[in-house]
């Protein structure tokens, strides 16, 4: 990509090696997403296993903004001439940021890389009225898509999950949220500790009726290095978490969201741009603490990790070191990991776009395929791959057939 005050012109990292063996062959680059991490939270939540540190005392905000800044001009190189088509912060919690240090690091990261006219730029935010009072900032520095991490509207739930916002909370910041924003997501969780079906469907009603344009609906599940997997809740058994998930398609359904995403469910040309990206096996740049990137080159296709702890990673920022790991996708693990997005898609991708996105030739895909088919987990029809519903509901033992296929293969 290029940017006005982007070093390393003499760098042109997407030229062909002519040293390496026949693989990947992508005839054009895929579409370009950011991801900026922001790792501070109030307060960590029992069930997270996200990259986020609770603040215990003053965020070094313009610290970490030079940091991302510094992180962003060193990968520069390897994105040079390509366009944005997304831009997302994630955390943690990013609306800790003030609105005045979102807006300089946004005016950088436009100096730096070209973003295509009308680009998507989200930022996660909690209830909070502190938070609610920077929408209006946030708004001016040039975010217009918003996502609320409301979880639930159920005093009781919230507090069974440790979250430190109430109901009350939770509906002022989704009011205030559409006033300042015409696209908004809400976050739920359903399945949470102690919850009936009648709760979780409360919740969906109070999400569908407030005006928001998208919903993320998430079944709570206890995951390693998380409180709750130290010390477990009361979780409602898994015949009641499926009617629940039922439920929730249906509820939202009938108010005009459609489910696009395993997760996802959206209300017409809402649909999230920068998360379709991820699941189209697009490339994304990942900036920040903990962050993820994948950047496609013509012959090959990289995975980067960043430094987890705050300081670490702004300490190696700081001398062009943020990189902490950058691996090449062997070709054997290309079918699994393209899969492994694309079939969180409830309409799935074009049969072509495999071969478009790893450079490999569809009948890599042929064996699992077949064998997704005949147990009634996928169809190809007119060109296309989609999960069926069953795919969908044991979307786990759908893709443990290209993970075979992978280990056959590898």
């Amino acid at each position: 990509m290029s940017g006005e005050a982007a070093p390393g012109r003499a760098v042109i990292p997407l030229a062909v090696r002519n040293d390496r063996p026949p693989g990947v062959r992508l005839a054009s680059l895929p579409p370009l997403a950011l991801y900026v991490h922001f790792p501070w939270c109030v307060r960590k939540c029992p069930y997270c296993d996200f990259n986020s540190h609770e603040s215990r005392g003053p965020i070094p905000e313009d610290d970490y903004i030079a940091a991302l800044v510094a992180d962003l001009e060193s990968a520069l190189p390897q994105v040079w001439g390509r366009r944005v088509t997304s831009v997302f912060f994630g955390g943690g919690t990013p609306s800790l940021m003030s609105p005045r240090g979102l807006d300089a690091l946004l005016a950088a990261l436009r100096a730096r890389l070209p973003l295509v006219a009308e680009a998507e730029i989200t930022l996660e935010a909690n209830p909070g009225t502190v938070e609610a009072g920077h929408f209006a900032g946030y708004r001016a520095a040039g975010v217009n898509r918003l996502s609320l991490g409301i979880q639930s509207f159920d005093d009781a739930m919230l507090a069974a999950i440790g979250r430190i916002h109430d109901a009350r909370a939770a509906r002022a910041a989704t009011e205030q949220a559409l006033r300042h924003f015409d696209n908004v997501n809400l976050d739920l969780m359903y399945a949470l500790p102690g919850q009936g079906l009648d709760e979780a469907l409360a919740d969906l009603r109070i999400a569908a009726a407030s005006g928001a344009t998208h919903v993320s609906a998430y079944h709570l599940t206890v995951e390693p290095n998380t409180a709750f997997h130290r010390r477990p809740p009361p979780l409602p058994d898994e015949d009641l978490a499926a009617d629940m998930q039922e439920a929730v398609e249906a509820t939202l359904a009938q108010h005009g969201f459609a489910h696009y995403e395993t997760s996802a469910f959206a209300r017409p040309g809402r649909q999230c741009r920068h998360n379709l990206n991820y699941w189209q096996f697009g490339d994304y740049l990942g900036i920040g603490a903990g962050a993820h990137g994948k950047i496609s080159f013509p012959d090959r296709i990289l995975r980067e990790t960043r430094p987890r702890h705050p300081r670490e990673y702004m300490d190696a920022a700081s001398r062009g070191e943020a990189v902490e790991s950058r691996r090449e996708v062997a070709l054997a693990d290309l079918p699994f990991e393209f899969m492994m997005n694309a079939l969180r898609l409830t309409a799935g991708v074009p049969a072509s776009l495999f071969a478009e996105r790893t450079g490999l030739d569809e009948s890599a895909l042929q064996p699992a395929l077949a064998q997704a088919r005949a147990r009634g987990l996928l169809t190809v029809e007119a060109g296309r791959m989609a999960p069926t519903e069953r795919g969908r509901r044991f979307l786990n033992d759908l893709l443990e057939m290209f993970l075979k296929g992978v280990r056959r293969e590898g």
